[in-house]
């Protein structure tokens, strides 16, 4: 039985067509999964990686150990950045990936975290099931991508200072608001803005190069954000900044697979949703818990807050993306249809 480390030493992957061979009999083949997320045990950590590692001992169990993944976490295998054109041009297997890092590549993947866009995890889920859902599945597998999961985190505030509740509360203050869009609506608020990885926050804000970040529970909690703030912001009630941190595959891999395991592989992703936004959810309403016991104040966001972000959001970011590319034009006005 020969690895992909055997057949190809010097990659970081090979095309699945010819680990797995043509027409012979299947050679077991190990998928890689990149993440940027501290790692941690199928039963214990941050979820995304707890998903990552679920969904590969689930795929080994159901294909009789013909397909096994590995989990890279902390962004151990490929820098976070560079994980998805790695997946386009077929280095990497699959990532669990915030979809708007790649807004440098591809700008309409901006549309994941367009702020006051979505304000509920059934609005954002609801894409998969209409129009939006379709078009952007069809858009990134044009580009070389495939959506396998569809997970949703609604974000908070950590702050090194004062709470950032309303958009006054930005002014004068650095912020990290973890895309393009959101960044235009923090400095129409008033605010400077960083644009760094969720996984760079923490340096970021101990240095002082940071006054506040705008990232998911998940992320507020696994990367230890409560050490180096004083105050919270939770969107467990309601959020302005939800992103999409979809599990990805590359589609050239998938498309060497034999049928019967992309078939699996389809519907193991799908069946991963739940436990992505349990988790997810669950982590909103643990992100008060540890940010109150570290000490730090814990502000909540209310709907009428949440509004005055999406009315800037509007008049700038929204205006801003729509003008991008026509694609960009037509996954708003779909995105915009989903109701809440």
């Amino acid at each position: 039985m020969y690895t992909r480390r055997h057949i190809l030493a010097s990659t970081l992957a090979a095309p699945a067509v010819l680990r797995f061979g043509i027409g012979t009999a299947h050679a077991a083949t190990t998928l890689k999964i990149s993440h940027q997320f501290p790692g941690g045990s199928i039963d214990s950590g941050d979820f995304r990686d707890r998903l990552c590692r679920k969904f590969g001992a689930e795929l080994a169990k159901r294909t009789g150990g013909e397909i096994t993944a590995e989990v890279y976490p902390n962004s151990s295998l490929i820098k976070t950045n560079a994980q998805f054109s790695a997946m386009r041009k077929g280095a990497l297997d699959i990532s669990l990936y915030p979809l708007p890092y790649a807004g440098g590549e591809l700008p309409e993947t901006n549309i994941a975290l367009m702020p006051g866009l979505v304000s509920t995890y059934d609005q954002g889920m609801n894409w998969k099931k209409n129009a939006v859902g379709k078009a952007l599945s069809d858009f990134l597998a044009d580009k070389g991508i495939i959506i396998l999961s569809w997970v949703w985190q609604a974000g908070g505030v950590a702050s090194r200072s004062r709470a950032i509740v309303a958009p006054e509360d930005a002014k004068g203050l650095k912020v990290r608001g973890g895309s393009r869009e959101m960044d235009m609506v923090l400095q129409t608020a008033g605010a400077a803005v960083l644009s760094v990885p969720s996984n760079e926050l923490y340096a970021a804000m101990q240095t002082g190069a940071c006054d506040a970040g705008i990232t998911s529970s998940t992320s507020l909690i696994s990367f230890r954000l409560e050490e180096v703030a004083k105050s919270l912001t939770s969107g467990a009630k309601a959020s302005y900044w939800f992103m999409l941190e979809p599990l990805l595959m590359s589609k050239s891999i998938f498309d060497g697979l034999p049928k019967n395991h992309q078939d699996t592989i389809v519907a193991l992703g799908q069946e991963m949703e739940v436990f992505g936004r349990n988790g997810a959810q669950e982590d909103d309403t643990e992100v008060a818990k540890v940010y109150a016991k570290a000490g730090a104040k814990v502000s909540e966001l209310d709907a009428a807050t949440v509004n005055k972000w999406r009315d800037i959001a509007r008049d700038t970011a929204w205006k801003d993306y729509g003008a991008k590319t026509a694609t960009a034009a037509k996954l708003l006005k779909l995105a915009s249809d989903v109701s809440a």
